[in-house]
């Protein structure tokens, strides 16, 4: 079986409703519809997924799919994961609340 993609993981994504892209600022995402910046724990991921390289820990990166608490709109936040996360990346994952089922 073959491991998805970063771009076909996005275009799945984007097919059942996450079309827009969270980006952080001052440790906040900020949603690109309604254009309001949240602390992280006021978001919640409906799914993460990971990427891995083989052999280099550079490689590595995840997809949050998110939801808006303000308007609702659903999208995606990527960013590195491991050695190349910046420190606001760090500080803001942690914090977004898990809403998938255990």
């Amino acid at each position: 079986m073959a491991l998805e993609s970063m771009q076909a993981a996005l275009a799945r994504l984007e097919a059942v409703g996450y079309g827009c892209a969270f980006h952080a600022r001052d440790m906040q995402l900020v949603c690109p519809v309604c254009g309001d910046a949240h602390p992280p724990d006021t978001l919640a991921i409906n799914e993460i997924v990971r990427f891995e390289g083989a052999s280099d820990p550079d490689d590595e990166a995840a997809v949050f799919a998110l939801e808006c608490p303000e308007c609702g709109a659903r999208g995606t936040w990527t960013v590195a994961y491991g050695p190349k996360m910046s420190a606001d990346e760090a500080a803001i994952a942690p914090r977004l609340r898990d809403r998938r089922p255990r």
